[in-house]
């Protein structure tokens, strides 16, 4: 007998196409992402359990509750949408980069302000702008009185909590060099987790912030970090996006996207260097 497709069972909650369109529009309303039909049953299963915690019936009930802007709730229907897969020093070249080229030019270049400063978009639940701090302090460490700071922000409260504590389970630090867990982390008590120590911690504000609203800093960004971001966006929300990134930056600038995404067709900005690194053009 053959298997049924899961979509063919019979589901806990009526799950419409009208009711998918609906949730399409108010994802992209909301937080400017695109989804595509495949991503029907995914959305299905975390918004499942949104309407399970609230106890509400159906899912009329709960885009009522998001299409009158209830608060709380419009930041938890964020939280269940976005996609949080990260690591420490994921795409490890962007890091060596980082190290070898970058820092060094700013410490070059930056004499006469001693300030540099980075932001991580999108930064989850802080493994990346930990990985830059490591790598920050590790090449610049001399540099005692330089004014270094690092932004990190996200849209899902969740995850930015997480980021803040620091706090991390022994899994999720196996592939660290043992010498960086050692110099940069405290294990806690006696159990399997870790916490990041408070000389990287204090390098770093991380702020709640959504793409597609104003952006409250001014930059000038020495280095931004936007990995694994703009490739939920339409291409005119990405054209938006790096354009307004554009602003914060200075010619020579640098803006490092995931590996999978490119600037092709979305902004002339940026000129790329090497493996999603682009240096910012001028004027």
């Amino acid at each position: 007998m053959p298997v049924k497709p899961e979509s063919a069972f019979a589901r806990e909650y009526e799950f419409s196409e009208q009711t998918f369109q609906r949730l399409r529009r108010l994802v992209h309303v909301e937080l400017g992402i695109s989804l595509a039909d495949s991503k029907r049953e995914l959305v299905y299963r975390r918004l499942s359990r949104r309407l399970r915690a609230l106890q509400l019936e159906d899912f009329e009930s709960y885009l009522r509750l998001i299409e009158q802007r209830h608060p709380e709730e419009l930041q938890n229907f964020c939280n269940a949408i976005t996609t949080n897969l990260t690591a420490f020093f994921r795409e490890h070249y962007h890091f060596d980069f980082l190290a070898q080229q970058l820092l060094p030019a700013l410490e070059r270049n930056n004499a006469d302000t001693r300030r540099i400063r980075i932001w991580s978009a999108g930064c989850s639940s802080g493994e990346e702008p930990y990985s830059i701090a490591m790598v920050a302090l590790e090449t610049l460490g001399h540099l005692r009185d330089w004014n270094l700071r690092i932004l990190a922000t996200d849209i899902d409260s969740d995850v930015l909590e997480h980021a803040r504590r620091g706090i991390y389970g022994g899994e999720r630090l196996e592939k660290l060099d043992a010498a960086r867990l050692l110099r940069w982390f405290r294990r806690v008590g006696r159990s399997r987790q870790y916490r990041v120590g408070q000389e990287l911690r204090q390098l770093i504000s991380f702020k709640s912030l959504n793409l597609i609203d104003p952006w409250p800093m001014k930059g000038p960004f020495d280095v931004i970090f936007c990995r694994n971001v703009v490739i939920y966006f339409d291409r005119r929300t990405q054209s938006d996006i790096v354009e307004r990134m554009a602003r914060l930056q200075r010619p020579g600038d640098h803006l490092i996207l995931g590996h999978s995404e490119s600037l092709l067709e979305v902004s002339a900005r940026y000129r790329l260097i090497r493996q999603a690194i682009h240096r910012r053009l001028g004027p």
